[in-house]
Order: C-alpha cells, then structure tokens, then sequence
C-alpha cells in the first residue's frame, strides 16, 4: 500500500497523531478511536495492522499488551517526496514571517 493511501483515511492519520506524542497500549488507542470515531476495536486492530504492514509503526509486547510507536522511516520518504514541491510555499511563508517580524517590531516601538 503507498503510503498516501495509508494517510488517506482520518482514523489512521489520528492514531498516528497518538502514537507522535509517544507510546501507546493497543487498549488506549482503541479507546480513544472509538470515542472519536465510534468504531469497534476490531476496527481499529484493523487500522493498526496496515499501519504495521506498512510500516508507519512498530510493535513491542509486554506481557500481554502490545505497545505501539510511530515509526519514523515512512515519514521521512513522504518528507522527502514533499521537498520537490517547498518551492512553491517556503518563499511565501519567509515573507509572512518577514511580515510578523515587522509588526512586532512596530508594536515594541
């Protein structure tokens, strides 16, 4: 599965934004998936298997949980592709911070 297809659906992208704040037990993501999104736990083992498979995480069991963590490899070759295309936003965003830059400047004065 590429890996824009694997950030194509919201519930994996948000247990990707879990597991960026730092390890998770499987039972803790499936709680909060299943809050926000209403899905079963199945469901969310689901999720967590193409993010395995796909590698945006890894696995370590301990004792009877399983504990996930962001791996960091497929994120950086989705870094990576992007980089092509900062051309066309970086100049825009120096000049808004030129541009606040100049506004702080002016308030201090």
């Amino acid at each position: 599965m590429h890996a824009f297809d694997v950030l194509g659906d919201p519930v994996r992208r948000r247990i990707l934004e879990l597991l960026a704040e730092g390890e998770h037990r499987s039972g803790d993501i499936v709680a909060v998936i299943h809050d926000e999104f209403g899905i079963s736990q199945a469901a969310v083992s689901q999720h967590l298997k193409v993010l395995r498979d796909s590698g945006f995480t890894s696995v370590r069991v301990d004792g009877q949980r399983r504990i996930y963590a962001v791996d960091t490899e497929p994120m950086q070759e989705i870094d990576a592709w992007l980089n092509r295309f900062r051309q066309f936003w970086e100049p825009k965003l120096s000049a808004l911070d030129t541009e606040i830059a100049k506004g702080k400047k002016k308030r201090r004065s």
